[in-house]
C-alpha cells in the first residue's frame, strides 16, 4: 500500500504582502510548524536584508529551513527537496501540520514536482555553450534555439544568455526541448496534496510597501549586517545576488552611493516582486485573498484559516 502523504497548508504571495505575520498567528489554530520555502533566508547573518523574523519568532512558531547555511555556502532547489520531504515526515510524524510560507516560487514547485527529470547538468557542457556565446555572442544561440525549439525561443529574450543556454543543455542532455518537457512537468500529479491560499494586494499599496521595508532596512543597519558578514565569512554566489545584498555590496565596493543603493534596491524588489506574480500563475488552484491597505494581519488571518479549514 502506498503511504498517503501528509496535507500541505500553503501561503504565497509577493514580497512585502505580510506572509509571515499571518503565518505567525494562524499556526496555534492550525496546530502546524511553518517551513519557510526562501532561497535567503536559509542563510545565517543575512537578517535583515531578508526580512527574517526573530528568534523568538522562529522558536515559538517552529521555523524550519532559516539559519541552515553560512553565506559562503551554497544550496539549490534540489537540497532544498531532498531536506523538505524529511521535515514534512518529521512534522507529520509529531502529528502536527506543515503550514509553508514560500518567498521562493521554483522551490514550490519543485517540490510538487520533483527534481531530477527535468534538471540535468553538465558542467562540460555548459562551459562549452559559454565558450561559444562568449565568441560569437548569444543571438547565435539564439537563433540555435529558435531552429530546435521555438516554443521556449518565444519565451525568451535573445540577450537572455543565461536561460538561452540551460534551453539547449536541457534538449542536448534530455532529447528532448525543454518546452516539451515543461508541459509535461505541469501536467504531472503533485507529489503532495495541498491546499494553497495567495496574498494579494493591489499593485500602488504593495509597491509603498516595498519600499517602507527598504527604508527599514537600511535604519535598521542593512550595509552593516554587509560588513559584517564580509568581514567574518564571504558570500557564495547564490547570496551575492539577493536583491537587498548585492546592491549593499556594490556600495561597499565604490560602484554606487549610499542613496543610488537604497533606490536600487527598491526597483530591484519591485521587479521581484513581478516576477514571483509571474511564477504563481503557474499554480493552477490558489485561494486567493485580496487584501485591503489598512487591513490588520489578524482579519486576514481569520480569512486564510476559513479556506484552510473548508
Amino acid at each position: 500500500m502506498v503511504p498517503v502523504k501528509p496535507l500541505l497548508f500553503v501561503i504565497i504571495g509577493q514580497t512585502a504582502t505580510g506572509k509571515n505575520a499571518v503565518a505567525r498567528l494562524i499556526t496555534p489554530s492550525l496546530q502546524s510548524e511553518i517551513i519557510s520555502v526562501d532561497s535567503m533566508k536559509i542563510y545565517r547573518g543575512l537578517d535583515i536584508g531578508t526580512a527574517k523574523p526573530s528568534s523568538f519568532e522562529q522558536k515559538k512558531n517552529h521555523y524550519h529551513f532559516i539559519d541552515i547555511r553560512s553565506p559562503s555556502e551554497s544550496y539549490n532547489v534540489a537540497n532544498f527537496v531532498e531536506d523538505c520531504d524529511q521535515v514534512v515526515e518529521n512534522i507529520d510524524r509529531r502529528k502536527k501540520r506543515p503550514l509553508l510560507v514560500v518567498g521562493t516560487p521554483l522551490y514550490l514547485k519543485r517540490l510538487f514536482k520533483g527534481i531530477f527529470e527535468v534538471n540535468p547538468v553538465d558542467a562540460k557542457l555548459r562551459r562549452e555553450l559559454e565558450s561559444l556565446a562568449d565568441e560569437k555572442g548569444s543571438a547565435f544561440l539564439y537563433e540555435r534555439l529558435k531552429k530546435s525549439d521555438p516554443v521556449r525561443a518565444a519565451q525568451l529574450h535573445p540577450n537572455d544568455r543565461r536561460r538561452i543556454i540551460r534551453a539547449l543543455e536541457v534538449q542536448t542532455l534530455t532529447g528532448q526541448p525543454m518546452s516539451r518537457l515543461q508541459t509535461q512537468d505541469s501536467e504531472s500529479e503533485r507529489r503532495y496534496p495541498t491546499k494553497i491560499v495567495g496574498l494579494r494586494r493591489e499593485r500602488e499599496n504593495l509597491y509603498q510597501r516595498i519600499d517602507q521595508r527598504v527604508e527599514r532596512m537600511f535604519d535598521s543597519g542593512l550595509v552593516s549586517e554587509v560588513k559584517t558578514v564580509l568581514a567574518q565569512d564571504s558570500f557564495s554566489k547564490q547570496a551575492a545576488q539577493a536583491v537587498g545584498y548585492k546592491e549593499v555590496i556594490q556600495h561597499l565596493n565604490g560602484e554606487l552611493s549610499l542613496v543610488e543603493a537604497k533606490e536600487l534596491v527598491k526597483r530591484n524588489t519591485r521587479r521581484l516582486a513581478r516576477r514571483q506574480m509571474t511564477w504563481f500563475r503557474s499554480f493552477p488552484d490558489i485561494h486567493w485573498v485580496d487584501l485591503k491597505p489598512d487591513e490588520p494581519p489578524a482579519e486576514t488571518m481569520i480569512r486564510v484559516r476559513s479556506i484552510f479549514q473548508g
